[in-house]
């Protein structure tokens, strides 16, 4: 028996290294391989001067023989918020992985201030857009670090700064180690609200002329989306906002609103506007209200 459990720990131990430099060598493939999408040579970076966002007949799909998108096509001014909503499946957060170059469009362009695109450098266009997803990414280290990935390099008074702007420092001026605090894996040491207040304060630090709300929201309690949304809109001041919705309460205030069914625009224009008119938005805010999800 004491030659035997020896051995056999020897041999789980082999096992498992032999495991590791499969997966080490699959991963290294994995990174070695050439993007997708990539820049077109010489292509210039990004200038955002206004920050007007068109999508001028945006056609779209995953699956050649399955389109997403179907003509798509609208315009967000500067300081503007537009939302979009429908159905699932209608392509709403489509819109918001295109708006990223994630994927090139099959037909029609997409521009900011007038730039296609696909003529622009990918790194320019992700250091001008921020982004709040549903589920904030965080990682296993420090709520200062966390707040920071959104720009490294940026002083601490500025770290602090969009903190209180998200309504996030004094939260953390009550924690024993304040910004020292360890978020855990994924963040799960903290509530969804206050995850999304790390997501809100990283894009705020970021500082990007357009920001996209990829139902930012949708996983909080309604007590808790409500107070989250006062600071959405105070990161919002100033910037083109395109908000992905799918509680209708959360973009009542939006410039404009978008009703995307089935790949195309079947609605425009503002909240009281779309209840007047008494087409899908306002089918769509009936049967939310009926289920608590939007006020009376």
């Amino acid at each position: 028996i004491q030659i035997t459990m020896p051995l056999n720990m020897l041999g789980m131990v082999y096992r498992e290294i032999r495991q590791s430099l499969v997966d080490m060598a699959e991963m290294f493939d994995l990174l070695d391989q050439p993007p997708e999408i990539q820049d077109r040579p010489g292509a210039p970076a990004l200038r955002v001067s206004e920050g007007r966002v068109t999508f001028d007949a945006v056609a779209f799909g995953y699956d050649p023989d399955r389109p997403i998108l179907k003509g798509v096509s609208f315009a967000a001014e500067p300081g503007q918020t537009v939302a979009i909503v429908g159905p699932s499946g209608a392509g709403k957060s489509t819109i918001g992985r295109l708006l990223f170059r994630f994927y090139d469009v099959s037909g029609g362009a997409i521009r900011i201030d007038g730039q296609d695109l696909r003529r622009v450098t990918q790194d320019s266009l992700h250091h001008s857009v921020g982004i709040v997803p549903q589920d904030t990414v965080l990682f296993n280290d420090t709520l200062y670090y966390n707040i920071a990935y959104g720009r490294s390099d940026a002083p601490r008074a500025e770290v602090e700064d969009a903190a209180r702007a998200a309504r996030l420092h004094d939260f953390i001026a009550d924690l024993p180690q304040g910004y020292d605090t360890q978020v855990g894996e994924r963040g799960l040491k903290l509530s969804g609200g206050e995850k999304q207040r790390v997501g809100i304060a990283r894009t705020l630090l970021k500082n990007p002329p357009i920001v996209v709300l990829d139902e930012a929201t949708s996983a909080l309690d309604t007590a808790t989306e409500r107070d989250i949304q006062d600071s959405l809109r105070a990161m919002s001041r100033g910037r083109t906002v395109i908000t992905i919705a799918h509680r209708l309460s959360t973009v009542v205030d939006a410039d404009q609103i978008l009703v995307l069914e089935a790949g195309q625009v079947a609605e425009q224009g503002t909240h009281a506007d779309l209840l007047a008119r008494g087409g899908r938005y306002a089918q769509l805010w009936d049967a939310q209200s009926r289920n608590g999800d939007a006020p009376a």
